[in-house]
């Protein structure tokens, strides 16, 4: 069964919390290059759950509007 929008938003939302976590621990363990590594990857995690929740109010208005 296909994954519904919403919960492959929310699952992008899980995993932009998850690395900013992972990022936080490492900062705290003064593993400044891992921690770097990880928040450039929460970012893209968050720049894709922002995109993909825009798309899904986009289409929503879209089908409230027909």
């Amino acid at each position: 069964m296909p994954q519904s929008t919403h919960d492959r938003a929310a699952e992008l939302h899980n995993l932009a919390e998850h690395a900013h976590g992972a990022a936080a621990a490492a900062h705290d363990k003064s593993d400044h290059l891992t921690a770097h590594e990880l928040s450039k990857q929460a970012l893209e995690h968050s720049r894709n759950a922002h995109r993909h929740s825009e798309e899904l109010a986009d289409e929503g208005e879209k089908s409230t509007k027909a």
